[in-house]
């Protein structure tokens, strides 16, 4: 089974630049995006020629903001929206589809913002999203993917020692809680196979960061360690174009 998570920044503006090309492509079971920055309905449209998926979506109150999709070849058991937390779910960040062997949980974490306005907020939404993850494993084990919006290790980004809890996406606050989800009972697919590489799946606008390949490793697929066995690659997949981020994949076997 082939799953791939890509924030595309913005779902109609990816699909001008031959996004249903690249998931065609991909040949994934499942494909998660992440930032649609439409409403449900605009999402569907945007979708309308993407055929063999079933399409799940949910998206912010805020128009042309955030918002989360899944595609899946297989029609889910069940797809859920939010984590159960009205401040934190009118911002469209989680949607949840259930299959047989686990839940697909697709999730755009909210950015800290500049001059990390909103990390005492962001704090918050880490320890709920936790234990929301959790209380899903209690039924059946979980995948979680997205834009998590936080570098995890000084190898995950470019100047780790400049941005050190300086700037959003690299401060203790936001790495503690990414750590605090792992130890709920999930695995770094990427880090998992490779513990030393050094790719990014995000480059700022500015600067002609990713012609420089001046990045951040900030998408990722945290695989519930039941599953962590079935995890036979992941892989960042860079020379894709068409967003601030690239798409990242990862495969098991069942």
């Amino acid at each position: 089974m082939k799953i791939v998570s890509w924030n595309v920044n913005g779902v109609r503006a990816a699909v001008k630049k031959d996004f249903l090309a690249e998931v065609k492509k991909s040949k994934a079971d499942i494909y998660c995006i992440q930032e649609t920055k439409a409403q449900d309905d605009q999402v569907l449209e945007a979708l309308a020629d993407l055929k063999g998926y079933k399409i799940n979506v949910t998206s912010a109150e805020k128009k042309g903001y955030s918002g989360v999709s899944i595609f899946s070849k297989e029609e889910p058991i069940s797809v859920s929206k939010g984590i159960g937390i009205e401040e934190h779910d009118n911002e469209g960040r989680v949607i949840c589809a259930e299959f047989e062997k686990f839940f697909m949980v697709n999730v755009y974490v909210p950015n800290s913002g500049s001059g990390l306005k909103r990390l005492e907020y962001r704090a918050t939404w880490d320890i709920a999203f936790a234990d929301y993850l959790a209380d899903l494993r209690r039924i059946k084990p979980v995948v979680v993917t997205g834009d998590f919006n936080v570098a995890h290790q000084p190898i995950d980004l470019a100047r780790p020692k400049p941005n050190y809890n300086k700037t959003s996406g690299y401060t203790q606050v936001e790495i503690d809680g990414i750590s605090n989800l792992q130890n709920k009972g999930f695995v770094d697919a990427y880090r998992t196979l490779y513990p030393e590489k050094v790719e990014y799946s995000f480059w700022s606008v500015r600067f002609g960061a990713r012609a420089k390949n001046v990045g951040w490793r900030i998408d990722y697929f945290l695989v519930d360690e039941l599953l962590k066995e079935h995890i036979t690659e992941s892989q960042i997949h860079t020379q894709i174009m068409g967003s601030d981020h690239c798409p990242i994949s990862v495969e098991l076997k069942f």
